[in-house]
Formats: structure tokens, C-alpha cells, sequence
């Protein structure tokens, strides 16, 4: 299974600094994203009395689950360490600073894993400078072949 990613989220945000987590997951969540049935629009990252969470991530629901299907955006709580948690949570009284799913993978122990970034938001001027970079690459692959 290959891994989702957030293709919006680097192109945003200047990703500082990332971290691996662990999902929370129930029932029937873990069948829905090894069939790749994500959706990271508008998703972002929060704390709640400590403890960090992903909200307005779209698992769908498992096409042959039964009543016992998962609500598709429902709050899913991150697993991090303390020194991890308490580091992004320094940094996110920072003005600017935000929390963002980069991507979600299975690990080979077969857990669903978040990778989440720590980003400043960009201004207008440099995603166009990334516009601008991601076509010289472009034009120089096509000289290159």
C-alpha cells in the first residue's frame, strides 16, 4: 500500500520541523485507509487538555461494514511522546505557527501512522515562488531527457 499524502500542506506552509505519530483508530478505520480512502482537506491538528488531535480528516466509511461503520470526521486523538507533545505545544503559542498532517502510512508492524508537521503559513509572494521553482525543475527534466 503506498502512502497518502497531503500535497497541499507544502505547498501552504514551510514545513520547520516533523514528527511521526501514532492514530487512534476504531472499527473499521484501518480497513478504509489501507484501501487509500482519505480525504486531508481542511485538516489540521489541535490540543485539548494536553493531548493532541487531528480533526476534519475524511476516513470514509468501509463499503462492506455493517452498523458498526465509523463516522467519516470524527476527532481522532495523535500518540506522541511528552517531550514531543510539550514541544509542539511551545511552539504553537507562537504567533504563526500550525500543525499540519503531512502524510499517513502503514508501518511494518501494520499500525496507521500520521506524519504532522510544524509550518509557518506562507504569504502570497512565496507560493509563487514555489510556482516559480516547480516549473524550472519541470523545464529542466524536459532538457535532461
Amino acid at each position: 500500500m503506498a502512502e497518502l499524502r497531503n500535497r497541499s500542506a507544502f505547498f501552504e506552509y514551510a514545513i520547520e520541523d516533523k514528527f511521526i505519530a501514532g492514530l487512534v483508530l476504531s472499527g473499521t478505520e484501518i480497513k478504509s485507509i489501507r484501501a487509500s480512502r482519505v480525504s486531508f482537506n481542511d485538516a489540521f491538528c489541535y490540543f485539548s487538555h494536553g493531548e493532541l488531535y487531528v480533526k476534519s480528516l475524511h476516513v470514509s466509511a468501509y463499503t462492506h461494514g455493517t452498523f458498526y461503520n465509523h463516522d467519516p470526521l470524527r476527532e481522532r486523538k495523535l500518540l506522541l511522546t511528552k517531550r514531543e507533545l510539550r514541544k509542539l505545544e511551545m511552539k504553537i503559542k507562537e504567533k504563526g505557527y500550525s500543525i499540519i498532517p503531512l502524510r499517513i502510512f502503514i508501518s511494518e508492524k501494520g499500525y496507521a501512522k500520521m506524519e504532522i508537521g510544524l509550518g509557518k503559513g506562507k504569504k502570497l509572494h512565496d507560493k509563487r515562488d514555489s510556482i516559480r521553482e516547480r516549473e524550472n525543475d519541470r523545464e529542466m527534466r524536459r532538457y535532461i531527457k
